[in-house]
């Protein structure tokens, strides 16, 4: 028997659609990655300081990041992120300042938005956009920030399957790509190959 040309490209045609659209769906379906879930679980904290640690964060950075050095590579590490890029991130949102408060609300090293304060005025569809988030006061715990900051970074990023998609949610909104193009360019400018 022999099978005609056109039938199979059409055959061969509507699998590949139906995988593309099946994909979509559960990319779609996937839940979001605004703070902890079950698809991020929470990395148990160490003990010790940070400079108790190994440190894979360039030495180029400056001291204000290098003290928190051991906890970047840490809990970048354990959420499959670049210890160098995560420190990027703190240079450009605090500069190693873990008391560092936004005008928004944001706290600590990675401003992230918590649950109280300024940021429980923000409502989203289904009500406050950051009810989820841990407390001001827990953020205010450089490596707790950390922790939880990388980990919704994270998230993010295997949300989106980019890199500068995830940083871009992770900034402010309403900024496009500016956000994570700073904070790429500070990555590229003082990571270690």
């Amino acid at each position: 028997m022999r099978l005609d040309p056109g039938v199979f490209m059409r055959a061969v045609t509507a699998v590949v659609v139906f995988i593309v659209f099946a994909s979509a769906a559960l990319l779609r379906s996937a839940p979001a990655a605004t703070g902890a879930s079950p698809e991020s679980p929470a990395v148990a904290s160490v003990s010790g300081d940070s400079s108790d640690l190994p440190c894979r964060v360039s030495s180029q950075y400056p001291q204000e990041v290098l003290q928190w050095c051991g906890w970047i590579t840490y809990y970048a590490e354990a959420h499959d992120l670049s210890p160098d890029l995560v420190a990027g991130l703190v240079w450009y949102e605090s500069g190693g300042k873990p008391g560092a408060i936004s005008r928004s609300g944001a706290v600590g090293l990675m401003q992230v938005m918590p649950r109280d304060g300024p940021a429980a005025k923000f409502m989203c569809v289904n009500g406050p956009c950051f009810a989820r988030r841990p407390t001001r006061q827990e953020l205010e715990d450089p490596e707790f920030n950390l922790e939880f900051g990388t980990r919704m970074l994270s998230g993010l990023v295997s949300r989106h399957q980019s890199l500068r998609d995830g940083l871009k949610s992770y900034g402010p909104a309403g900024v496009g790509y500016t956000y994570a193009d700073k904070v790429l360019a500070i990555y590229e400018r003082y990571r270690e190959d």
